[in-house]
């Protein structure tokens, strides 16, 4: 049926080569023709509004980054003195919060050294005042000491059966309490 067709086109005379007509040798000049026709229009259309629009949109992605890169680096700068900025102010005030402790301490130690010169002195008063008590109490446990050993010394000298006389039996005691033997 190709054949039937091809012969009524050519016409009755002409005989052509049944196959496919892109590999008949008779056309490829004409084939060749419209091959560079269609070649050359696309590269026309290729480098005249596609590459342009291409090569833009990658010139505006470049730029983009850039510019990101550029926005980065400075954002980067800032945090760094962010970050100096805030290890100074960190440092400042672990000062004074040292400062401050320091301060009190100090303030404490006053109040501490104070206290202890007051507590001192009372008890130098108390110490003194024991010591006063302490010497009357002696004094008068010497007293009533002297006066129970010239009762005794009385009443032995009166059991033995003899004649006390107040005052030499009274010089004998202060005597022997005093130290002194006779």
């Amino acid at each position: 049926m190709a054949t039937d067709t091809t012969q009524s086109v050519l016409g009755e005379g002409e005989a052509t080569a049944s196959g496919m007509p892109q590999l008949d040798f008779s056309t490829f000049p004409n084939q060749i023709f419209w091959l560079l026709l269609a070649l050359v229009s696309i590269y026309f259309v290729l480098t005249r509004l596609a590459l342009p629009r291409i090569s833009g949109v990658l010139a505006e992605r470049q730029g983009t980054i850039t510019n990101d890169i550029a926005a980065a680096e400075e954002l980067k700068l800032k945090a760094g003195e962010a970050e100096k900025s805030y290890d100074k102010a960190l440092a400042d005030a672990r000062a004074e919060a040292n400062r401050i402790a320091e301060e009190n301490r100090a303030e404490m130690q006053g109040e501490l050294d104070a206290a202890m010169k007051r507590a001192d002195a009372e008890i130098s008063a108390q110490q003194q005042e024991s010591e006063a008590r302490i010497a009357e109490i002696r004094d008068s446990a010497m007293a009533n000491v002297e006066q129970v050993a010239k009762e005794t010394a009385r009443a032995l000298v009166e059991a033995l059966g003899g004649n006390p006389e107040a005052a030499n039996i009274d010089a004998k005691v202060e005597t022997r309490v005093k130290g002194q033997a006779s």
